[in-house]
This record gives C-alpha cells, structure tokens and sequence, in this order.
C-alpha cells in the first residue's frame, strides 16, 4: 500500500452505536429469516434487551400464536400485536423482532418508523421453506403448500418491507456476520 492510499477506517464498535441509538431496533420481515435468532445476538452485541413480540403476545394470552389464530382469527391477532408492538416501542431502547405480518400494517409500520430503527432482514425463498420446515408452529403455512405460500407471502409484503430504514439480506451462513451487517448499516444510518 502506498502513503497516498489510505486504508478503510474501522467499523464502530457495537458499544459505540449503543451509545448513540436513542430508539429500538425493530426487525422485520418474513417468518424464517432470523428476526428472533439474530435479534438475540444483537441485543447482546449492543448490551440491550431483546424482545420477541410473538413471544409477549404468547404470555400475555396464555396461548399460542397459532391457538389464537385457530380461535379469533388474524384479524385479532394483529389488532393485539399492534398493541404489543406500541407498547414495546415507548419502553428502553433495545432489540425486538416482530411477526412476519406486523410491518404490513400501516399503523404499527408507521408507528415502527417514526419511533425505531426498521430492519428488514430477507433472505432468498429457498431458504425461508427451509427454514420454516423445522417447525410446525406457522399458522400462515397449514392451510397448503409453503413454497407457494411463501412466495405469495414475499410477494405481497416486499413493498411493506422495502420501507425499513435498512435492508439485509441473509443466507446460511453464521449469525455473528449478519449481527455485524447490521450493525455496520445502523452505523452508517446513524
């Protein structure tokens, strides 16, 4: 290398970008990307909590996601994460992952845009019926094939996710690298 050339400066260290993110990362996008797995990590990266809102919508119900669409419906379902999501969103600013469907939402979208920092995690479709197969805990999935029902699902919510504030795309490959594209695109955001 020589002296006129200058190397690339070093990415900021996580608690760097802690320090200066006033608002909660929200992930977003299809079920299957990683929005809970890597959320985890993150948090931990950041030193923040993470929340899971299927999770708190699960314990606040007593009952699964999917018994809750099975018994009232996705209309219901929504309209309850979106509470969850609201309330989320006014608490200490850490790391939540959201349902696959409640970015497609305009009012917990907006609610999400204006209050936190959106991350739309994608990843390829192969890998998403993948992914989801490992499960049988996907309400959207029982009622036929989940290649086709995902392909449908990307299709219809791209243009909702496409509205995050970031967008990463995923694979297979290990969760540090995604948490580490992730920070490095909140970085560049902030």
């Amino acid at each position: 290398m020589t002296q006129s050339q200058s190397s690339p400066s070093p990415p900021a260290s996580p608690a760097r970008i802690a320090a200066r993110l006033d608002r909660p990362v929200v992930l977003v996008g299809l079920m299957g990307v990683g929005k809970t797995t890597v959320g985890r990590r993150l948090a931990d990266a950041l030193g923040r909590s993470f929340v899971d809102v299927d999770h708190e919508i699960e314990r606040a119900a007593d009952r699964s996601v999917s018994e809750i669409f099975a018994s009232h419906g996705e209309a219901y379902f929504r309209e309850g994460e979106r509470r969850v999501v609201a309330r989320l969103m006014g608490e200490a600013p850490g790391v939540i992952a959201t349902g696959g469907g409640a970015f497609i939402d305009a009012d917990t979208r907006a609610l999400i845009l204006e209050k936190g920092v959106a991350v739309w995690l994608d990843c390829d479709l192969e890998t998403l019926v993948e992914r989801t197969a490992r499960r049988n805990t996907r309400p959207l999935l029982r009622g036929g094939d989940p290649h086709t029902i995902l392909a449908e699902l990307k299709e219809q919510r791209s243009d909702s996710y496409a509205q995050a504030h970031i967008h990463i795309v995923t694979d297979d490959g290990p969760h540090h690298r995604t948490v580490g594209r992730i920070l490095e695109a909140i970085d560049a955001w902030l």
